[in-house]
């Protein structure tokens, strides 16, 4: 089972997004580093802010979304953590 993470931007976030990025992509590579962070990358048709990441637990997704500076600095309007049952793997 892996946990699927969904934001959605407020309207007008380039800015917002752009003065948090980097201690938001520090969040990204510390989580990656601890492998519990798998990808993570924005929806871009359109780009409207809209982006997922995919978690080895619930519990890493949650913490993750705790401390984010997109989330906790608004440029995150509302934000879904879903189970997600992965079917087709790489390595299987």
């Amino acid at each position: 089972m892996r946990y699927v993470l969904t934001y959605r931007a407020v309207a007008d976030f380039l800015p917002l997004a752009r003065a948090n990025y980097p201690t938001h992509a520090a969040r990204v590579q510390e989580f990656s580093g601890r492998g519990v962070l798998l990808m993570i990358g924005t929806l871009d048709e359109p780009m409207n802010g809209d982006a997922m990441g995919v978690f080895t637990t619930r519990e890493a997704a949650e913490e993750f979304v705790a401390g984010d500076p997109f989330v906790v600095n608004g440029v995150v309007a509302e934000w879904a953590i879903r189970p997600w049952q992965e079917v087709l793997r790489a390595d299987a």
